[in-house]
């Protein structure tokens, strides 16, 4: 009797785009990240694919890819993110699944996921076929084969959901042991009753479906999955460990499988250093004789399933009353907030569903004049949504189009089938998961299903919006002024959405504050600069001009015309034109300069008013990162003129709040509040510059601790990351370059005095790669009597020491890629002497 292990992580993030804009924008709730995707990316993602082992002194002993050695699954939504905003630890994961491939008898870690998470058995039949071909589609697109498995958002599940997995030949799903109802062996005999997480989930099971086919299923280990999400079990990776091996029972008689399968959150965003502990553990069964480490594909081959399980449908792993959390008030929230309800949950899915028909309606009207088969080619339009390229959409036209498209045919036809992806995106799970009707998640989806009808209304001219309101107004807010989904809609949604007049503002308002090149791309946007004239008078500026815009998406177009006056401050109007020029576009031009030469500013806004029409924008029209990126901008002389009024004080006063500190008699607040703004913002400029002082730093801490004064933690541990990240990648770029270690080195040996925790994850990173591949030749080239090679290796292990590593005496032997290549020969060693 062999025993396996294997542990599953279903790595996801809802879909937080700008329907509009095609782009995460910043959410100040992740501060100091950009995003919500970009923090848990940096606690859970990225150091999983570069995980620290520790040695029993506590020292990293070596950095591992986690992915590689565990089976998991990633929302397509989040990988579509990561390409552009995390490209490195899309390229670890990826590669991780090819390094498993040699370790698990040709079975990939990777499963695939229903494209954006929405809960199966509540989708029409449509939507399940396109969720599974999206799914499988965009995994073979990245992991450059077919999955064999898939996750099922929530592992919700029914009988029709697992037919749609089997039909595009997905060999396995994952489930929690509470869905299994009753199992029987193969052979016919009796049904055994497993209700209550009974089941035992050594082994896979066979769903046998009413088309004929079946498909296997494996039921996670229910009380060690419980463990680690809720009890806290990987603040130890060697109880994780015992816990694993420990759940096989030596009484049974048969090969089995101890597994897992959790948010993949855990390890690192929901428990700090979870990662570390996965690899410690996984470590640890490695070294176990008796026990295997497995993916699911490669148990399932040579364990196919002996039994056939009937489950309980519709069901789910995160609700007990069957997938009832995503329609209706059930009793399950998320906690934290007696005496709420969740009774919106089944109007806002009836809104949905109302709008979802009405679309589909015309979309399968419409649409067939255009396309052969309106919904194959939807199926397949997720070929588009991984490559938008000019030839890549004439090809899918080429395959699906009744006839040769002319431009505005293209443009109907990508609209119609935008208007379908932003009919699936709204139902994304995390909609109806939480408390409240207001919350940034079901928020998020009401916004994708305004923008399916602002589409609908640009294709068909039809108002889909009232009717879908109304019923949106039925949902009613546990918060007394939200009320209900009408005002939410009012409040929240509206305000977002972005129309071609909006974008036309923002290019024209940013381009006062940064000079675009003729052809420019803002988000999901491109422009192209016809015209552009610019005036100014000290602060004052006046901008007029003419430029293309055109939508990516589906490649509509518009002429924009425009004119902007800034006054200084924020003090800002904008005007702008769609698909013509606002009258003599000439004479404006010359009216427009001569009274700004005047500096007559009513008139130019009477001027524009006039050309333009009473239409104005301003900087609160500006798109969320451009509106805090320019209004930085503007803040800057007001933060330098309040900075130099606390230095006054602080340079004045400093003496006498030590002094005061020392009396150990109480602060004077605004002296004490002056003070901590100068020295916090003296160490965190000085890590935020590329010319580290380091005694100046040791100077200003010692300044802190004689004056009491607290520091501004998060801020500078931010700055600190930043400053170490970017002479990293530069250390990376040139490791010969002994200089630029020693600078590193002397910041590291600063980091125990900054009584905080600091995030050294990049330079740590960098230190094991270049001590694999460079190091090396180094250590060959010293023991040959190479005395700058000599120095250049006591300076890298000075500064592994520093990073918190266990430098061995001798280096592994680890040739890169690039080395293999050819790059046998290190330049010559800069500053090394």
């Amino acid at each position: 009797m062999k025993k396996y292990v294997c542990v599953h992580g279903h790595f996801y993030q809802p879909p937080r785009e700008n329907p509009w804009l095609e782009a995460v924008e910043l959410q100040d709730s992740a501060s100091p990240y950009h995003d919500w995707n970009e923090r848990i990316t940096a606690e859970c993602y990225a150091p999983n694919a570069h995980s620290r082992r520790l040695n029993g002194e506590n020292r990293i002993e070596r950095i591992v890819n986690n992915y590689s050695k565990i089976s998991f699954n990633f929302g397509p939504t989040l990988l579509s993110w990561m390409k552009q905003k995390a490209p490195d630890i899309l390229s670890a994961i990826l590669e991780a699944d090819k390094e498993s491939q040699n370790r698990f008898s040709g079975h990939g870690s990777a499963i695939a996921q229903c494209y954006n998470h929405l809960i199966m058995p509540l989708a029409n039949a449509r939507d399940r076929l396109t969720q599974v071909a999206w799914g499988i589609r965009d995994f073979e697109s990245r992991f450059k084969r077919a999955p064999e498995g898939m996750w099922l958002p929530e592992c919700a599940v029914d009988l029709d959901s697992l037919e749609a997995l089997a039909q595009f030949g997905i060999q396995f799903t994952i489930l929690s042991p509470f869905q299994a109802n009753r199992v029987r062996p193969l052979d016919g005999a009796e049904w055994r009753d497993v209700n209550g997480g009974k089941v035992d989930p050594s082994m896979a099971y066979r769903v046998n479906l009413p088309s004929g086919r079946s498909i296997a299923v494996f039921f996670y280990d229910a009380p060690v999955a419980q463990a680690v999400a809720f009890e806290r079990l990987l603040t130890d990776g060697g109880r994780f460990a015992d816990r694993l091996v420990g759940a096989c029972n030596d009484e049974r008689t048969w090969d089995q499988l101890v597994h897992v399968a959790t948010d993949g959150e855990s390890y690192g965003h929901h428990f700090r250093y979870g990662d570390m502990a996965l690899a410690y553990a996984l470590k640890r069964i490695e070294a176990n004789p008796d026990v295997c480490l497995t993916v699911y594909g490669e148990f399932l081959e040579s364990h196919p399933p002996t039994h056939e399980v009937e489950l309980h449908e519709p069901s789910a792993w995160s609700c007990p009353h069957g997938v009832d959390r995503w329609r209706r008030d059930c009793g399950c929230n998320s906690g934290g907030h007696g005496g709420w309800n969740q009774s919106w949950r089944e109007p806002l899915r009836n809104a949905f569903d109302w709008l979802r028909d009405q679309l589909a309606t015309r979309f399968e009207t419409q649409a067939g004049s255009l396309l052969k088969d309106p919904w194959t080619a939807r199926d397949e339009y997720i070929n588009v949504i991984l490559d938008r390229s000019p030839d890549n959409i004439h090809a899918f036209f080429g395959r699906h189009a009744t006839h040769e498209l002319d431009d505005g045919e293209q443009v109907a036809a990508l609209r119609m089938l935008e208007v379908q992806r932003h009919a699936m995106l709204m139902y994304t799970s995390c909609g109806w998961f939480f408390d409240e009707l207001s919350g940034l998640e079901t928020v998020q989806v009401i916004q994708y299903a305004a923008r399916a009808v602002q589409l609908a209304r640009e294709l068909w001219n039809e108002d889909l919006e009232s009717g879908f309101v109304d019923l949106l107004s039925k949902a009613k807010s546990n918060i007394p002024e939200n009320s209900d989904g009408r005002v939410i809609y009012e409040r929240f949604v509206k305000p977002a959405v972005v129309t071609r007049n909006t974008v036309g503002a923002h290019y024209a308002i940013s381009s006062i504050f940064e000079a675009y090149p003729v052809d420019a791309r803002l988000y999901a946007f491109s422009f192209h600069q016809e015209d552009r004239q610019m005036f100014t008078a000290g602060a004052a500026r006046l901008a007029l001009g003419r430029a293309r815009i055109t939508f990516e998406i589906t490649r509509s177009w518009d002429w924009l015309t425009y004119g902007v006056l800034y006054m200084g401050s924020h003090n800002l109007n904008c005007w702008v034109h769609l698909n013509g020029h606002p009258g003599d576009y000439g004479g404006l031009l010359k009216e427009a300069r001569e009274a700004f030469d005047r500096a007559d500013f009513p008139e130019i806004i009477r001027l524009m008013d006039r050309h333009f029409g009473q239409t104005q924008y301003s900087l609160k029209n500006l798109f969320r990162d451009e509106q805090r990126k320019l209004l930085n901008q503007i803040l800057t002389a007001t933060r330098e003129e309040i900075h130099a009024a606390y230095r006054l004080i602080a340079d004045r006063h400093s003496t006498l709040l030590r002094f005061m500190a020392d009396l150990h008699v109480p602060l004077l607040e605004g002296l004490k509040m002056a003070v901590e703004v100068v020295l916090n913002s003296e160490i965190r400029d000085q890590f935020e510059s590329d010319h580290l002082d380091v005694e100046r730093v040791r100077s200003v801490l010692a300044e802190c601790h004689a004056t009491k004064v607290t520091l501004d933690r998060d801020t500078l541990a931010y700055s600190i990351k930043g400053y170490f990240d970017r002479l990293s990648e530069r250390l990376l770029k040139t490791p010969e370059d002994a200089d630029l270690l020693r600078r590193l080195i002397d910041a590291a040996k600063l980091l125990p005095e900054l009584p905080f925790e600091k995030n050294l994850w990049k330079p740590q990173n960098v230190y094991f790669e270049i001590s694999r591949t460079v190091r090396p030749q180094l250590v060959e080239r010293a023991k040959n009597g190479d005395e700058a090679a000599a120095l250049w290796e006591q300076l890298l292990c000075e500064f592994g020491t520093a990073l918190g590593f266990a430098v061995p005496a001798e280096p592994e032997v680890e040739v890169s890629a690039t080395t293999q290549a050819g790059k046998s020969e290190l330049p010559a060693l800069v500053g090394a002497h």
